[in-house]
């Protein structure tokens, strides 16, 4: 061999060796790849934990980590150590010798290759399954907690008479324990038979035994511990009938147990669990026996008995049972069903009254008093008006509304004072429409929307537009002064950096530019640069650590969102699909519902929420989408109210259902989260409502739980069904609408929640629900459903929009709106009970060719057959019921002409037929400009009308005359409309419509 310091090899051995400098920086750049690494896994879990510091809820993301930790390492280490234990006991058991044969010569080459390796092999291995348990475990943190921190429902299943507790917290955990056991000894019995295998132990192919005495007390006693863990599997199946899903012919989906589940299935698993008892003290009996003799004679017997006893005998007793008599045999069974499912839902409540559908009132003059008093209806349609409040108030590109705006209550001022249905939407961020987008402008510089606009919702202006009571930029209105600044919307989804050197731009106005600098509290600061290293890391974005931009006071904002914000610091929640705002003491306050829910109740049938609470509103939309779980769940509460501050980015979670168990028991797991109901303040309780997502949801389970008679629920002759949008051709369920209205049982108007249902497959009416959504009021959440006769037929949403659009005069009328290149839009069809009939309610809205805006131009409605489609509602109203308006509209002939002597109202009235005429041109040539002109002079020249025969009266020189009976009527259809709110929209005050 040549040396190693000299010869022809010995210099290169020497070059390629790293020197003293080379090798120490080289592990300095591995220390550093490895210490990167750590910190990239580091930087999520250290930006989560300051996030939640930041908001308060730091107890929620401490609890939370603990308790996945603990399960992780607890459960991590039982399967670890199941599995290790079990491979050296095979290993410690294997035979001394092994058998001389081909098979096992083969094996020796394996036992030779792995003796140097087996500790590591064994840590390896049972790492490995301890780390997948581990994880595993952990992801049921809710469900440990939930049973760890579980109250009393203080209700007992029908069957076991057990607190629904136990079905809704005990026993997912025990299932999920059995799981774990089942996981455990399958692995442990795999890992111990490979082990004997290939020590020896078991032989396949050598003569004499199959297996070594150990190796068959081993594996027997793991077969008896799998069949013992069967025994707790049918015993625990016993109380899984309770929540069991199957289908169920007569009713579809069913939860509970049948006559065949308590007749057959229940007696059937107890035997089984005796079965399973026997078989596994067999296989235990090995220790002392060792022969399989017995144990696979009892493993045999169980198999058989599962197949005989727990499959073919239900399947008779079924089939010769109960099919011959089914309702009778299962009528008790589904009794139990209705009483639960109607708990559980929250509709047990219900009050379901007779309704006749036809109003039996002569006196026309008391129907249209009546249309006034029961519904201040909402002719601004909050899905329709978004585009118009964008055209109008909009400002600067760089602002946006939702698609769908809101409707919410606030209190009108003058000698008026009450209540009124508002629209309203914010002027949220909107980066698409910044002029100049980079990372300084998308972050730094536009950072907030600004401002609430806000329009009365039961009337329009002469032009067809909203009546704004907030408005303009900065808004001002109604609302009196508040924080307007929007660091936090439903549009708002990328982060902000605020607070630091870097001005932002506040709004823009005749003056100029203006800037602010953000002085909340909220966000995380990044001041540290561990803070900014961490943060360019979780967003990808280098600039964060090293931007001068960013200094002292800069603080980072995100999870911006009011949906993200509430499911973040109460990940236990179900978060309603539509967050609203208010605005409360000063501030701009997001609204959020929340909801607690279980998979659990017994008995009660269960639902898809995702699927549930999809309508024709949310198909599309992402600002309004769904309820996220499409898990199932039979039980839900709307037992949190959360609210969102659009400037702090403050989180409050308010206790709302003060009974709810599950609330209780979450309250428990994560105390001082949760805010009494006590401490909502009357301005923030004035603007809270009935969740929209719940009554979906509770509408849909009403459509079959309406009944409470087994007999009729079995034969389906009562299955309602939520009806398709009638003015959205997409297929989708009508979404429910709110309005201010009052049922016949009510002694006024309350702010409610509506819908309607047709019978299954038909499109006549079957019944109208309002649950009054006043949160404040004594009534709050009661449902009232108003059932039709189903001895003949009353038309149901669909049959009153196709009649609309097939009357003749209409169809023409709609023809001429859609003169040029303009669109129509049906707003929402409204429903209201009045004196036992049905009033339909539908604004329309004219889309011009030019303006790209929808304007409220109709009113259709119709009641008791009688169809009116008019420039107001108002006037519609006053058609519909044939009744005389408190001033006689103009071109009636009902009235005594003016005075001829008087020559100002006769200039006055000419005047007013010259307007009509031009507003009559304007319309058909689309000229929505000229067309509000003409209206303007209209009114003004009927003004002057009233006033020259006021005074006429006042002098005695005129004798009674109505001062505009002669003046022709205003519209395109020859409707009415020279009433004193003129206008093709401004529906009087008095008649719900202002």
């Amino acid at each position: 061999m040549p040396d190693r310091g000299g010869g022809p090899t010995g210099p290169r051995i020497r070059v390629g060796r790293p020197s003293r400098r080379a090798r120490t920086l080289l592990m300095t750049l591995g220390v550093l790849a490895v210490l990167g690494m750590a910190f990239v896994m580091f930087a999520g879990f250290w930006t989560d934990w300051l996030w939640y510091r930041s908001v308060n809820y730091s107890s929620v993301f401490t609890t939370t980590l603990w308790t996945k930790i603990g399960l992780f390492f607890v459960f991590g280490l039982l399967m670890a150590a199941a599995v290790g234990l079990n491979i050296w006991l095979a290993h410690r058991l294997r035979p001394p010798l092994s058998a001389m044969s081909m098979e096992q010569q083969s094996l020796d080459r394996y036992r030779m290759g792995i003796a140097p390796y087996k500790r590591w092999l064994l840590l390896a291995i049972t790492a490995l399954v301890g780390l997948i348990a581990g994880a595993s475990a952990a992801g049921q943190w809710q469900t440990w907690l939930m049973w760890v921190n579980g109250v009393p429902f203080h209700q007992k299943d029908p069957q076991f008479h057990l607190d629904v507790a136990f079905y809704a917290f005990d026993l997912p955990w025990y299932r999920f324990l059995l799981a774990f056991g089942f996981a455990a000894t399958v692995l442990s019995l795999i890992a111990a038979a490979l082990t004997h295998y290939l020590y020896g132990g078991l032989r396949l192919t050598s003569p004499g035994a199959r297996a070594t005495a150990a190796a068959t007390g081993h594996l027997s006693v793991l077969l008896g511990v799998f069949v013992a863990l069967k025994a707790v599997a049918y015993w625990l199946d016993r109380y899984g009938l309770a929540v069991k899903s199957s289908d169920f012919k007569a009713t579809g989906d069913w939860t509970g147990l049948r006559y065949v589940d308590a007749n057959a299935y229940l007696p059937a698993k107890t035997i089984l669990f005796c079965i399973a008892v026997i078989c596994a003290l067999l296989f235990f009996a090995t220790l002392w026996r060792r022969t399989w003799q017995l144990p696979v004679i009892g493993f045999g017997l169980m198999v058989l008995s599962a197949i005989l006893i727990g499959g073919l005998y239900p399947a008779i007793v079924q089939k010769f049972q109960v099919q011959p008599n089914e309702q009778a045999k299962e009528a008790p069974y589904v009794t139990k069903n209705l009483r639960a499912t109607r708990e559980a839902y929250g509709i047990d409540d219900a009050q379901v009254a007779e309704y006749d559908g036809t109003s039996s009132t002569q006196d026309k003059n008391r129907l249209r008093a009546d249309a006034d008093a029961t519904a201040s209806i909402r002719l601004l349609d909050p899905n329709v008006v978004s585009p118009t409040f964008q055209q109008l108030q909009q400002m600067k590109n760089y602002y946006a509304f939702p698609t769908n705006l809101d409707v919410d209550r606030y209190t009108k001022a003058g000698r008026n004072a009450g209540d009124q249905d508002t629209v309203i939407g914010l002027r949220e961020l909107n980066l698409a429409g910044i002029p100049k987008q980079n990372w300084i402008n998308d972050h730094f510089r536009y950072t907030h929307g600004y401002g609430v606009v806000a329009a009365k919702g039961t009337t329009a202006d002469a032009n067809g537009q909203p009546v704004f009571t907030e408005s303009d930029l900065p808004s001002s209105g109604d609302l009196g002064t508040y924080q307007q600044r929007i660091y936090y919307g439903e549009k708002t989804t990328e982060y902000s950096i605020v607070g630091g050197p870097q001005k932002e731009i506040d709004y823009s106005d005749d003056s100029g530019e203006k800037t602010t600098s953000y002085r909340g509290k909220s966000g995380v600061s990044l001041s540290n640069p561990v803070n900014r290293a961490a943060y360019a890391v979780t967003f990808g974005e280098p600039q964060i650590l090293y931007s001068g931009a960013i200094g002292d006071g800069s603080r980072i904002l995100y999870n911006r969102t009011p949906k993200q914000r509430v499911e973040a610091v109460a990940p236990w929640l179900t978060i309603d699909g539509d967050a609203y705002p208010a605005v409360v003491d000063g501030h701009i306050q997001w609204i959020v519902d929340a909801y607690t829910t279980t998979n659990g109740y017994p008995y009660a049938s269960r639902t898809t929420l995702g699927d549930t609470t999809a309508d024709s509103l949310t198909a599309g939309n992402t600002q309004r989408a769904v309820m996220a779980q499409q898990n199932q769940v039979n039980y839900i509460r709307n037992s949190v109210k959360a609210t969102v501050d659009a400037y702090t980015g403050e989180v409050k979670l308010y206790q709302w259902d003060t009974e709810d168990p599950v609330l209780k028991t979450w309250m428990k797991a994560f105390p001082g989260t949760v805010e009494p109901r006590s401490d909502i303040s009357p301005s923030l309780m004035s603007h809270l409502r009935y969740p929209q997502d719940l009554f979906k949801v509770q509408r849909e389970l009403l459509t079959r739980y309406h009944v409470k008679d087994a007999q009729t629920f079995l034969s389906g002759s009562e299955v309602w069904q939520v009806p398709d949008d009638p003015t959205n051709k997409s297929g989708n369920a009508v979404p429910p609408y709110y309005l201010s209205m009052k049922m016949p049982d009510q002694s006024a108007q309350a702010f409610s929640l509506t819908t309607t249902f047709t019978p299954n497959g038909r499109d006549n009416l079957s019944a109208f629900m309002a649950v009054n959504a006043e949160a404040g009021s004594p009534d709050y959440g009661k449902i009232r459903i108003l059932k039709l006769p189903t001895s003949r037929t009353v038309d149901g949403p669909k049959q009153v929009q196709s009649q609309f659009n097939s009357e003749q005069d209409i169809a023409e009328s709609i023809r001429l709106l859609k003169g040029g290149d303009s669109d129509i839009e049906y707003g929402n069809l409204l429903t209201v009970p009045i004196d036992g009939g049905l009033l339909y309610v539908e604004p329309v809205y004219v889309r011009g060719g030019g303006l790209k805006y929808p304007l409220l131009r109709k009113v259709l409605v119709t009641y008791g057959g009688h169809t009116a489609f008019e420039d107001t509602l108002g006037q519609a109203l006053d058609k519909v019921f044939g009744a005389q308006a408190a001033t006689t509209p103009p071109g009636t002939g009902t009235t005594t002409p003016p005075p001829a002597g008087n020559p100002t109202v006769q200039q006055a009235l000419q005047d007013a037929q010259k307007a009509f005429d031009a507003g009559q041109e304007a319309l058909r040539k689309s000229d929505w400009e000229a067309y509000g002109r003409a209206q303007k002079d209209l009114q003004d020249a009927l003004k002057r009308a009233q006033e020259a025969q006021s005074k006429a009266r006042t002098s005695g020189g005129g004798s009674g005359g109505g001062q505009s009976g002669a003046t022709p009527s205003a519209g395109p259809s020859g409707s009415p409309s020279g009433s004193p709110s003129g206008g093709p929209s401004g529906s009087p005050s008095g008649s719900g419509g202002g």
